[in-house]
């Protein structure tokens, strides 16, 4: 088989969205059965490098949504021998509706939180996602959210709950030079990490600076680390400062990729005190360095540490509940849960194959049989030759 993937961004791209984009399509390019996976992203922030062999590639060319979907078009018809369009956020069904029905293929539609939770108003976007031939969801409540004002059929619809790549983390010491760079020796950490967006205020700082004051009263070696970058940032800083409690926030930025692993393994407690996660994948990292998580009640998160067997639970508007759990988090030993392996990208792929297989026509399988039958063939005549 051959896929056309669109994506807002996957390589190069940054956040929960990029990175399960990379991950679909790793595991498709795994896949014995696909012969290529040719993706189109709209944009690409870094500089990205080592693509799967099977993936070719290309980024949009410029912002724009019409030069973009020209460019996806004109390249639907240059490959009209794939067997799926694989559609990678609800802002692009558009185009891959008009693929779907220029070249009759199938496709899949994937939604993650934000992007469907609150549409009903929207019959354009009900337009699309009810002529999605299958509809992967991240996350249980994404999934319901989504049935609320666009009623897909149950057996078009399934979940494939973010991967998280074990081999990238696992247990380690708070590394010297990020205790260095954030004076956080001597200090208990608590950490969160997120966009610092305004229109995305549902990550939970608000909440851990809120409960903060009561935390430091008792623990005043306490430090809450902020990782991440965005136009919220300001006033984040403004409110940690009318709470009193510059010495006790440290603001990190955008950090490094290669200095993810580490910047979790400088926290003794990670918290996502969130009310609009889809799923909330840095949960999976946090614990894959071994770090207790904090994990709400009101969103995709609960479904992250598997309901609470994984992490503590609290209801993020509780700011007592919130800061027992912190305290209880500070006082647990650091390990990797063994539930953990339920989201380990072997899994992912497992599901995402099964998910993917079940919507590609029987003539398209046949084909690729065929094709496969007709190679061996053609290589035992040579030898034979």
């Amino acid at each position: 088989m051959k896929i056309l993937y669109l994506a807002t961004d996957a390589y190069g791209g940054r956040g929960g969205i990029a990175q399960y984009n990379r991950d679909v399509i790793e595991a498709t390019c795994r896949d014995p059965g696909i012969r290529r996976v040719i993706a189109m992203a709209r944009v690409a922030f870094d500089p990205y490098s080592n693509l799967p062999e099977k993936l070719e590639y290309h980024v949009g060319r410029s912002w724009s949504p019409t030069r973009f979907a020209v460019d996806a078009l004109k390249t639907a018809f240059a490959n009209r021998d794939a067997a799926i369009i694989y559609c990678g956020h609800i802002n692009l069904a558009p185009v891959a509706w008009m693929m779907s029905v220029l070249l009759r293929k199938p496709w899949i539609l994937t939604v993650y939180g934000l992007d469907v939770w609150d549409h009903r108003k929207s019959w354009l976007r009900r337009f699309f996602a009810m002529r999605a031939t299958r509809v992967i969801s991240i996350s249980d409540v994404t999934l319901r959210r989504l049935r609320a004002w666009c009623p897909i059929p149950p057996e078009r619809a399934v979940i494939v709950p973010n991967a998280v790549h074990l081999q990238d983390f696992g247990l380690g010491a708070k590394p010297a030079y990020l205790l260095k760079r954030y004076g956080l020796e001597g200090c208990r950490t608590v950490m969160t990490l997120g966009r610092l967006e305004s229109f995305e205020r549902h990550k939970g700082f608000d909440a851990m600076l809120e409960t903060l004051p009561r935390l430091v009263r008792h623990m005043p070696d306490l430090r809450y680390l902020i990782v991440g970058d965005g136009r919220d940032m300001d006033r984040l800083k403004s409110k940690a400062n009318t709470l009193g409690l510059c010495a006790h926030v440290i603001f990190t930025g955008q950090i490094a990729e290669s200095e993810k692993a580490d910047h979790y393994r400088l926290a003794d407690s990670f918290v996502l005190a969130s009310k609009g996660e889809g799923f909330g994948f840095v949960l999976l990292e946090a614990m894959a360095c071994g770090i207790p998580v904090i994990a709400s009640t009101r969103d995709g998160s609960y479904e992250a540490v598997l309901g609470g067997k994984l992490g503590t639970v609290v209801d993020p508007d509780n700011s007592a509940e919130l800061a027992a759990a912190v305290r209880a988090s500070l006082a647990s030993p650091k390990a990797v849960p063994e539930g953990l392996k339920h989201f380990a990208f072997a899994n992912f792929a497992a599901r995402l194959r099964a998910a993917v297989r079940d919507v590609v026509p029987q003539a398209a399988l046949d084909a690729s049989r065929k094709r496969r039958a007709d190679g061996k063939r053609d290589q035992h005549a040579h030898q034979a030759a």
